[in-house]
């Protein structure tokens, strides 16, 4: 898979795991709404790590738990 669409699974898989909407998200996060929904839509090639530390910040978690994920293993991923 590409990178942006393990980006996207972790963080709908977190938003699921944490049971938040992806406005609670915003509301936490200060992330705007459309943005969340480009980056779990994969509309984006790549997310900037900014926003990505954003992310973990409304979702209570650090980029490396946010990484600690077998959608990140090299194998996963395509180049």
């Amino acid at each position: 898979m590409k990178l942006n669409e393990a980006v996207s699974r972790r963080l709908q898989g977190l938003l699921d795991e944490k049971q938040m909407t992806q406005y609670q998200l915003f509301m936490k996060s200060g992330v705007p709404k459309s943005t969340i929904g480009n980056v779990i839509n994969c509309s984006y090639d790549s997310v900037k790590l900014r926003i990505i530390h954003e992310i973990c910040q409304g979702l209570g978690i650090s980029i490396t738990e946010f990484f600690a994920s077998s959608y990140f293993d090299e194998n996963n991923l395509e180049d």
